[in-house]
C-alpha cells in the first residue's frame, strides 16, 4: 500500500468535516496533509487499529506510548493543533467518542474505512506503562497507594533529570520569565513560607511532602519542626538523605503516612502543595475536615492545587482519559470555587487566593526540555514508553495552562480562634 497516508487523511479529513491541520505520513513512507505544517506520524498500522477501537484520546495516546505515532516537528505546534479535534471537543462529542465505533452511525463509515486499512483484527494490547483495570471504591488507602505508586515511584534518577536540582514536582514562581528553574522554584517555596508567615519553633505539617524539598526550606529558613509526610516509599528515603546531608534530622521528621492518618496535632501551619489533585471529590471534605482538626485555633493552610474550569453541567464532567490511564490514576481537578467552598464548610476562613496559572506553563516548558536533553538517561532510567507518557503529558499540560483550559492557585485559609480572630497581622498583602 502506497497511499495510506493520503486515504487516512481523507477518511479523517470526511469524519471531521473540515481540512486537517496537521500532516500525516505513514508506514508506506507516503505523506499528506499542508505543506510545512506539523506532522504526525504513524511509523506502524498498529495504531489505527488502537484509534479503531478507541476512537479519540485513548486510542491516539496508546499509539503515542507504544511509539507507534509520533511527531515531527514543533511539539507544541502539533499539539495545539491536534487540541481541537481531541482535548477540546464538546461533551456530545466525547460522550460519542466513547462509543465503539461499530454501534455508533456517526463513525460507522469512519470504522469501515480503516478497516479497510489496516484490516479486521482484534484490539492490540495496551502499552505495558498503562494503568490495568482498578477495582473497589475510590479513594480507599489501598487504591491511592497503589495510585501514588504509579505515578511517583518511577525512580528518583528520573525525577532528577525532569525536575532538576530543585526537586520539586510542582509550580514555581517566576519573579522575572527568564529566571532560572531552581530559583523559581526556591521562589515558591519561599512564597509559600512567608503566606504562611512561619515563625521559629512553630510546627508545620507539610501533606505529601515529596523529596523534602518544602520541609528542608522551612526547617532552614525560617527554624520551623516539620513533619513531612508521603505514600512514596521512594520520595521518602530521598528525601532523608537529603535531610541528613543538610544536618536537619533533628527539626524534620519524614513517615510514609497517608495524612488520614496523621493524629499528632496541633499545628501551627500546614502547607499542601499539589497534592490535593490527588483526594478526589468523594474525599475532599474529609481532606478539609482533616486538615482543620490537626490546626491549633489560629493555624494556617497554604493549599496549592490545580483546579479546572467549571462546566455548565457539572455531572457531565468527564475525567481525562490519558491522564487517567497513565499519569495520575483516580486523579481529580475541581474548580476553584468548589474547593474554596469546601474549605469553607469544613470551618476554615479563606484569607487569600492567587493565581499562578501562567507560571505552571512556564514550569512545565523547563520541564519538557529538561526530559528531552536527557532523553537517552530518562528511557533507560524508565522506559521508552514512560519516558514518552511524560514528554506528551508535560507538554500538553503546558499548553492547557497557557490557553487557561486549566489554571493553579494558592488558597490561604485560617483555622479561626474561638473569638472568631484570624491571628492573621492587619496589614495588605506583603509576600510579594
Amino acid at each position: 500500500m502506497a497511499d495510506a497516508a493520503l486515504r487516512l487523511s481523507t477518511l479523517a479529513e470526511e469524519l471531521l468535516g473540515a481540512p486537517l491541520p496537521v500532516r500525516i505520513r505513514t508506514w508506506d513512507g507516503s505523506e499528506s496533509g499542508p505543506p510545512g505544517a506539523p506532522t504526525l506520524v504513524f511509523r506502524h498500522r498498529r495504531a489505527l487499529r488502537r484509534l479503531l477501537w478507541k476512537p479519540g484520546e485513548l486510542g491516539l495516546a496508546r499509539g503515542w506510548v507504544a511509539g507507534e505515532i509520533d511527531i515531527d516537528g514543533d511539539l507544541y505546534a502539533a499539539l495545539g493543533l491536534i487540541a481541537g479535534l481531541v482535548w477540546e471537543r464538546d461533551a456530545d462529542a466525547d460522550a460519542k467518542a466513547a462509543v465503539h465505533p461499530l454501534r455508533d452511525p456517526r463513525l460507522r463509515a469512519a470504522a469501515k474505512g480503516l478497516v479497510g486499512i489496516v484490516g479486521p483484527w482484534p484490539p492490540p494490547p495496551p502499552p505495558p506503562e498503562e494503568v490495568r483495570r482498578r477495582s473497589g471504591a475510590l479513594h480507599t488507602k489501598h487504591r491511592d497507594r497503589a495510585a501514588i505508586s504509579h505515578h511517583y515511584d518511577v525512580g528518583n534518577d528520573f525525577y532528577e533529570m525532569v525536575l532538576g536540582t530543585s526537586m520539586v514536582y510542582s509550580c514555581a514562581y517566576f519573579e522575572e520569565p527568564g529566571a532560572t528553574l531552581e530559583d523559581a522554584q526556591r521562589d515558591k517555596l519561599d512564597l509559600v513560607c512567608r503566606k504562611l508567615g512561619l515563625r521559629e519553633g512553630e510546627r508545620l505539617l507539610d501533606v505529601g511532602c515529596g523529596w523534602g524539598s518544602m520541609a528542608i526550606h522551612a526547617a532552614r529558613e525560617y527554624g520551623v519542626q516539620v513533619t513531612g509526610v508521603t505514600l512514596s516509599r521512594e520520595q521518602a528515603a530521598y528525601a532523608r538523605k537529603r535531610i541528613a546531608d543538610e544536618g536537619l534530622t533533628d527539626r524534620i521528621e519524614i513517615r510514609v503516612q497517608d495524612y488520614r492518618d496523621v493524629k499528632d496535632g496541633p499545628y501551627d501551619a500546614i502547607s499542601s502543595i499539589g497534592m490535593a489533585e490527588h483526594v478526589g471529590s468523594v474525599r475532599y471534605r474529609e481532606y478539609a475536615d482533616d486538615l482543620f482538626a490537626l490546626l491549633k485555633p489560629g493555624g494556617r493552610l497554604l493549599n496549592h492545587q490545580i483546579a479546572r474550569r467549571p462546566e455548565k453541567d457539572e455531572s457531565r464532567y468527564r475525567i481525562d482519559d490519558f491522564i487517567d490511564a497513565y499519569v495520575f490514576p483516580d486523579g481529580e481537578l475541581a474548580p476553584l470555587g468548589r474547593t474554596v467552598a469546601t474549605l469553607e464548610e469544613a470551618g476554615f476562613e479563606a484569607r487569600d487566593v492567587e493565581s499562578l496559572r501562567e507560571h505552571y506553563a512556564l514550569t512545565l516548558r523547563h520541564w519538557v526540555r529538561n526530559l528531552e536533553r536527557h532523553w537517552p538517561e530518562a528511557v533507560r532510567a524508565t522506559s521508552p514508553g514512560r519516558a514518552r507518557v511524560w514528554r506528551l503529558y508535560m507538554a500538553a499540560s503546558a499548553l492547557s495552562f497557557e490557553h487557561n483550559r486549566i489554571g493553579v492557585n494558592q488558597i490561604l485559609a485560617v483555622r479561626p480562634r474561638e473569638s472568631g480572630a484570624s491571628a492573621l497581622p492587619l496589614r495588605a498583602r506583603t509576600w510579594h
